[in-house]
């Protein structure tokens, strides 16, 4: 069986460590003063400066070798044909093909899939023309105002990062609201703006079954029809989003206002598929599609340029180097453009879920790290709270710069202030501020690695070619870790032992530990003495309930819309 860290290029990227350990990233420039032209690769609209990087040209090339020497090529060509690759759930992965751009079919299990994809994309055009438009209306005859998503995890940071991003194409008279945390007070500040006459909810769950989703799904309902009046329609303001056709008819859902996607689409790759309704809702069918042609864009890339000019690759190789050769626990992303202050926490669930595994493909445990730690937040707020860390502490934290070039018009000043700022802060960390080899309480030691990528605007399609980017990024360091990722049983397990707690609490077991057991008893007697409280209510209050307490009818508050 294949050992990766036995392999000969694994330990001449060990070897090479030793050896360039001391190595100054501006020692490499200055001996070589065309590394940026050689370091610096665009694709389309993005571009990408990765020779701020602790990475001799021996290390390079070896690290090109490892991918050389994986099963890269192989795992690449099987996933975009359709092949099985997630292996413990038995599932081909193809949200690449949610956005192709080709003519030709696509065989999963013998099925071509594109018809049924196509026909996803003209229901989801024909749908946000119509919401757009005002053609939709709701129960009253009024046009939808207000788009609340419900989901959670994929089926939430996807869209909302995406809407965010793309705020400036957002359509005027529409409004967006993402609730995903089960707490209560989550979804009770979107709802006690909203007026439920102009108000779509959209139901994000691939099986229409996850319970954080549901339960807030439910109490929207329950809103609904207690604020609406007689006339109240629940088909007119909930649509779908799911794989479970019968069980969103069975909450009232429309059968033609279920929007399909498939099992073979894992939730943190969803946003290309009926998930990403509201995205098109809000920047129309045609920006939706501009997003899917920059995704498509850099699926090309991938499939086509070698490993020395291949964008995705370069980023993951690079990563690898730091994980397991310099010890990097953490990888910061800092973009440097509040448009995309979501990105980080998208691209944490990206990395995090995928790459969090420590038994490979073959069900052996690895003796290698694995996926980072990712994190981050907007550049310029960034530079005064966790810089100092990483300029002055013991951590060896790679960094990703994002920004776009373009300015916001009558805003020149702020974003000249806003990238120059980056461009000082990447500078600084090379560089550092030691003089002499002294150290003092004033030193920043440098040598700190980060990459820059710049977008030339942030447009639908630019934006599309970044996940896409980080997408192949995480799934070129899985091949290479010989581990699947795509799958998330660590996420299914929490979801499980939820489910025990929950239709156990009242059941005094002794099948958990001793702390639950002690927790679950605060916890009951904490129920038990609210629902006592609540014995006076007014007992034709009627609906679902939560922990088994009623929940009280609230009074519509209609939004202002200042």
């Amino acid at each position: 069986m294949f050992h990766l860290t036995r392999s000969v290029t694994w330990q001449a990227l060990e070897r090479l460590h030793a050896e360039t350990a001391n190595d100054r990233i501006r020692d490499y420039f200055a001996a070589d003063p065309e590394r940026f032209d050689k370091m610096s690769l665009r694709v389309g609209g993005l571009f990408l400066d990765y020779s701020k990087h602790q990475v001799s040209e021996d290390v390079l090339d070896t690290l090109i070798e490892l991918a050389e020497h994986s099963a890269l090529v192989q795992r690449r060509a099987q996933m975009f044909s359709g092949d099985i690759i997630n292996v413990t759930e038995n599932r081909p992965v193809l949200h690449t093909a949610l956005r192709t751009l080709g003519e030709g079919p696509l065989m999963v299990d013998g099925k071509d899939v594109m018809p049924e994809i196509q026909r996803t994309r003209e229901q989801i055009q024909r749908f946000s023309d119509a919401v757009r438009s005002g053609e939709w209306t709701g129960y009253s005859g009024k046009r939808i105002t207000d788009v609340v998503n419900i989901g959670i995890g994929g089926s939430d940071l996807g869209p909302n990062m995406a809407c965010r991003a793309l705020l400036k194409y957002r359509h005027p008279d529409l409004s967006f609201h993402f609730v995903s945390n089960v707490d209560g007070t989550h979804i009770q500040k979107v709802l006690n703006r909203l007026d439920p006459a102009t108000t779509l909810f959209i139901v994000s769950t691939k099986t229409f079954s996850t319970q954080e989703t549901l339960l807030n799904a439910k109490t929207a309902r329950r809103w609904f029809l207690e604020n609406a009046g007689e006339d109240a329609d629940v088909g007119a303001h909930f649509i779908a989003a799911s794989t479970n056709k019968t069980a969103a008819m069975e909450f009232g859902i429309r059968e033609e206002n279920v929007f399909e996607f498939w099992a073979w689409v894992g939730g943190r790759y969803s946003m290309w598929s009926s998930i990403g309704l509201p995205i098109a809702l809000s920047i129309g069918f045609d920006g939706f599609m501009e997003l899917l042609e920059g995704a498509y864009e850099m699926d090309q890339h991938f499939l086509k340029a070698p490993f020395r000019d291949n964008m995705p690759v370069l980023m993951a190789l690079i990563g690898i180097w730091y994980i397991n050769f310099h010890g990097a626990e953490t990888h910061a992303i800092v973009p440097y453009d509040q448009a995309l202050h979501q990105l980080p926490s998208f691209l944490q669930q990206l990395d995090m879920e995928s790459n969090g595994k420590s038994v490979d493909i073959f069900n052996q445990p690895v003796d290698y790290k694995t996926g980072p730690i990712v994190w981050g937040q907007t550049g310029s707020n960034g530079q005064h709270a966790f810089f100092q860390l990483l300029h002055q502490g013991t951590r060896y934290v790679p960094i990703d710069f994002i920004a776009s070039l373009k300015p916001e018009p009558g805003f020149e000043d702020h974003h000249f202030a806003l990238l120059t700022n980056m461009l000082a802060q990447a500078n600084a960390f090379m560089e550092g501020s030691q003089k002499g080899g002294q150290l003092d309480p004033y030193s920043c030691p440098g040598n700190r690695p980060s990459s820059t990528l710049l977008l030339d605007e942030l447009t639908p399609k630019n934006l599309g070619a970044l996940i896409a980017l980080y997408e192949h990024k995480v799934f070129v360091q899985g091949v290479i870790w010989n581990i699947n990722s795509f799958d998330q049983w660590g996420v299914q397990l929490g979801k499980q032992i939820a489910g025990e707690i929950s239709s156990r609490i009242d059941s005094r077991s002794q099948d958990f530990d001793a702390s639950t057991q002690g927790l679950l008893a605060l916890v009951r007697g904490h129920f038990h003495d609210s629902a006592a409280d609540d014995s006076d209510a007014d007992p034709a209050d009627t609906g679902d309930t939560v922990g088994g307490k009623s929940v009280k009818k609230q009074p519509h508050k209609r939004r202002s819309r200042s």
